[in-house]
């Protein structure tokens, strides 16, 4: 991982060749939260957000965007996804909603980005559901939290 693939020999930005590469099935696991306050938590808890059913709004979303990451992010391959899972659960101690996204594929290249994009619009959703009640709002720790298939095989975060 020491050499950026997107960069060709000038310097110049472009789409990596996957052509000859081997189709493996290929699995990412990507992970993030939205803190907010109490009340809105609660709100999401029993349904009485005013946009109506938070997380499954957010869940919808998720999935499209997985599906959608090669036009939003200019150097991913379009890709056609076999699976993808999307799963919340509440922290009420650390008032949060986490989410988590699992995508998968057989083909030439990962599907990493396809799971943190997931990750990253099922959270913005969760904000745009809720911003009428709590502007404060704040997403983090959007990561990969693993990754297998591939020449490079399997990959967990510390």
């Amino acid at each position: 991982m020491s050499q950026l693939t997107h960069f060709d020999a000038a310097g110049e930005a472009h789409m990596v060749d996957v052509g000859d590469k081997a189709a493996t099935r290929r699995v990412a696991l990507a992970a993030g939260r939205i803190l907010m306050r109490q009340e809105t938590l609660a709100a999401i808890r029993t349904g009485r957000a005013g946009k109506g059913d938070v997380l499954g709004v957010a869940r919808v979303a998720a999935i499209q965007a997985t599906k959608r990451t090669a036009e939003l992010i200019p150097l991913c391959h379009p890709l056609a996804l076999t699976r993808v899972a999307v799963e919340f659960s509440l922290d009420h101690e650390a008032s949060c909603v986490e989410c988590r996204v699992r995508t998968e594929t057989v083909g030439p290249t990962g599907v990493e980005m396809e799971a943190l994009t997931g990750v990253s619009v099922a959270l913005l959703t969760i904000y745009d559901m809720c911003k009428a009640m709590d502007r404060g709002m704040r997403m983090e720790a959007v990561r990969l939290l693993e990754k297998s298939g591939g020449k490079s095989g399997v990959w967990q975060a510390d």
